[in-house]
């Protein structure tokens, strides 16, 4: 892994912020780029570094620099969304020109509407104005006020806009398919030769991004989850062999479905896509679903949309970012049940409140956390770092290339102490095959 920030230039000039170089003062201080965290923290790294002399791998302390690349009264930032929904799209996008505008002195702050759509001039949907009035109460509300969409636009056309229009930050909140996108960015404004920083805020409801401890909103989403599946054991529990069926995102990773689990102990069966279950045979979910049901009468079960996908047939569709377009694992999991269930009389209620999930407001953690990640994505721009994203590893926030959190997908361990905390709590078997 390489963790070494790229930078514009050499910052040259001095930071509005008020802040001290002495410790001690009781005034925050200023970050040195020397400022440092270890990535592995675990013993036997530290062993592997003394026993071969090298010096562990490290990541850029996130924060405010003394010294600045950007001359903030000449400088223009722009904001664009990307992706689906995700709870806290809004507390980011406020936080960032709060900081820009009171922090560095930044009058001149522009939102792309729509995704990268609103940086091809043909789509035709120019840009808003941000000021602190107009973003001041869209924290209170779900979605993301500028819009969003998916799919690419031709990276050299996107760059044209930002260079006409004068562009000096680009901050693209959004997640694998966003950041892989404003990287592409930024790698032809490096082929230009131009000074135009772009950064990454990542954002992704699944919480699927390698290398960071966790994205914005997806606490938010398993926060509300919880309650929906407090009401799904109601039904379940209401009828005689009720059945509910809860679907959840995570399209490649069963983190919501697997935390929601654990923040409402009332599930029976987590499926994920990690899990390679099958559904008939001894060892099959649905064999387990039957004895559930001998035993206590009712049975809850969330599923992750990106679960079972091999089970199901059919063509192979995808998006307009390129993902795959999964089949309805809720849909198929309620058939092949009621097919299985001939001579046992079973209830069964099929909930998918994914968009309901997607769509709300930050939570109170998740709108602390929007805030500070918005924070340093701004001190970390003003200093003319480029193609980084921020967030937080080992509960420390830094800077890390975009490059590196893009290389695969984080997903669940199915050895880690997380997933057998789920399989305690619900009691399902530890293999369904």
């Amino acid at each position: 892994m390489q963790f070494q920030i790229q930078q514009l230039g050499t910052p040259e000039f001095r930071s509005p912020l008020q802040l001290s170089t002495v410790k001690g003062d009781r005034i925050f201080n200023f970050v040195e780029d020397t400022e440092k965290f270890i990535f592995d923290t675990s013993q036997e790294h530290f062993a592997h570094c003394i026993e071969t002399g090298s010096d562990p791998v490290c990541l850029e302390k996130a924060g405010p620099r003394q010294d600045i690349f950007f001359d903030a009264p000449h400088c223009t930032a722009a904001i664009v969304t990307c992706g689906g929904l995700c709870p806290g799209i809004n507390n980011v996008i406020r936080s960032v020109v709060m900081a820009l505008h009171y922090f560095y002195g930044i009058k001149r702050i522009l939102g792309v509407p729509y995704g990268y759509e609103g940086l091809n001039p043909e789509k035709g949907h120019g840009f808003k104005v941000l000021t602190p009035e107009t973003v001041n109460d869209i924290h209170q509300f779900g979605g993301t006020f500028l819009g969003s969409s998916r799919g690419a636009q031709e990276v050299s056309t996107m760059v044209d806009t930002l260079m006409e229009n004068k562009v000096d930050i680009l901050f693209a909140i959004g997640g694998d398919g966003t950041l892989k996108g404003v990287d592409a960015i930024g790698a032809e404004i490096e082929k230009r030769g131009a000074n135009i920083a772009a950064v990454g805020i990542p954002k992704t409801i699944d919480n699927d991004i390698d290398l960071i401890d966790r994205s914005f909103g997806f606490e938010t989403s398993f926060d509300i989850a919880s309650a929906i599946l407090r009401d799904a054991h109601n039904e379940a529990a209401g009828a005689y062999n009720g059945i509910s069926i809860i679907k959840l995102m995570g399209r490649d990773s069963g983190f919501i479905a697997a935390s929601a689990a654990l923040a409402m102990p009332v599930v029976n069966f987590v499926l994920i896509p990690e899990m390679d279950f099958e559904l008939e045979g001894d060892n099959g979910f649905l064999k387990a679903l039957e004895e559930r049901l001998l035993k206590k009468k009712h049975a809850v079960i969330v599923v992750a949309e990106g679960a079972g996908q091999k089970l199901m047939e059919g063509e192979t569709v995808k998006d307009a970012s390129g993902n795959i377009k999964h089949k309805d694992i809720g849909v198929f999991l309620k058939e092949q049940i009621g097919q299985y269930f001939t001579e046992m009389p079973v209830t069964i209620k099929y909930i998918d409140p994914s968009y309901i999930v997607r769509s709300a407001p930050a939570n109170p953690s998740d709108s602390v956390y929007c805030s500070r990640l918005a924070y340093h994505a701004v001190h970390g721009a003003m200093a003319g770092k480029t193609r980084f994203v921020v967030s937080k590893v080992n509960n420390k926030f830094v800077y890390i290339p975009i490059a590196e959190v893009t290389r695969k997908r984080k997903k669940i361990d199915l050895e880690s102490e997380f997933w057998f905390s789920v399989l305690q709590s619900t009691g399902q078997p530890f293999h369904l095959r």
